[in-house]
């Protein structure tokens, strides 16, 4: 199992019913190894405020807004493309052992879940408040990024059509 980039455990035991503000925020080396993670030219922040809230002994909520700001390599010229992301967090939490004891038991969901989300099993009530916002950073990543006013143009011999595969069949057999 790779070691993460950047860790903030806090241990969910702790949490009183009225919950918890957290700030979560990397820094210096923290930001290097994010950025060498991530396959990307550098990282200039990464943070979040996270909210947290106890429904229960083992069940969670986290809430989060996560900001960074990325230097991406250019697709087309290499150069560096600064963007910011700005991306909420939701997830709902629930300590594995008891969901295994009481697996008869349904578990319900929080009003943010969506229909296709189900509990974030967890096996330890320390939890690493980072791995969910390193997790939406990565997806927030723009897979292709293009410094502005930078377009992708084809080579003029890649605007020919191709040859379709049916016509080189129909030369084969016009020459036989």
């Amino acid at each position: 199992m790779e070691t993460p980039p950047f860790e903030h455990d806090f241990n969910l035991r702790d949490l009183s019913r009225g919950g918890a503000e957290v700030r979560v925020e990397a820094r210096g080396d923290d930001l290097l190894r994010i950025a060498a993670w991530a396959g990307v030219r550098g990282m200039e922040s990464f943070g979040a405020t996270v909210e947290l809230r106890k429904h229960s002994a083992t069940r969670f909520a986290l809430d989060a807004l996560l900001e960074a700001d990325v230097v991406q390599d250019c697709v087309v010229t290499l150069d560096p493309v600064r963007d910011h992301i700005s991306r909420p967090v939701h997830r709902e939490l629930h300590l594995s052992e008891t969901v295994r004891l009481k697996s008869h038991e349904s578990i319900p969901l929080g009003a943010g879940a969506g229909h296709d989300e189900v509990p974030e099993e967890i096996d330890s009530l320390i939890y690493d408040l980072a791995a969910p916002l390193l997790e939406e950073f990565v997806l927030a990543l723009d897979p292709y990024p293009r410094a502005p006013g930078v377009e992708f143009a084809a080579s003029a011999g890649a605007e020919a059509r191709p040859e379709s595969p049916f016509a080189v069949l129909k030369s084969l057999k016009s020459r036989g």
